[in-house]
């Protein structure tokens, strides 16, 4: 796989029982090392390319999560960690729970697991930034032709 630019991460824990969020510190600790691939993690929105949500959303952090999403550069990708990110998990019957991250932003990655291993994220955000590499390609294309 052809890396054309180091992908920078921003990560936000939604609503979480933070499993997710210690395993996602450890997929880039050396161990894991997800930042051999060139991946930076980031705490400003205008700098990420990929979003890295953990928790499910409720009405408090659903617009957060969207500031977040529309403060970020075209091209974006997001990628959903952990089984409550992707659908709720065990607190999808819960009265403040939403639900997934889909029901605040488009969702282009889901990474399922209670926990989710750092295996699993490292492969997820593999995926999102071979769809971020597509997704500029795409951008560069509709460019030449206008």
């Amino acid at each position: 796989m052809k890396i054309s630019k180091s992908p920078w991460i921003i990560h936000y824990d939604g609503s979480s029982c933070n499993g997710c969020d210690i395993e996602v510190l450890d997929s880039l600790m050396p161990k894991y090392d997800l930042e051999r691939f060139g991946v930076v993690n980031t705490g400003n929105p205008k700098h990420a390319d990929i979003f890295l949500v953990t928790g499910g959303i409720n009405a408090q952090n659903k617009p957060v999560v969207q500031q977040i999403y529309s403060q970020m550069p075209f091209p974006k990708v997001v990628v959903a960690v952990g089984i409550c990110a992707c659908n709720g998990g065990i607190f999808k019957e819960c009265y403040n729970i939403l639900g997934g991250v889909d029901k605040a932003i488009p969702v282009d990655i889901y990474v399922p697991g209670c926990a989710a291993r750092p295996e699993a994220i490292i492969d997820g955000v593999m995926k999102a930034v071979a769809l971020l590499d597509k997704k500029r390609e795409e951008m560069k294309k509709e460019a030449k032709e206008n």
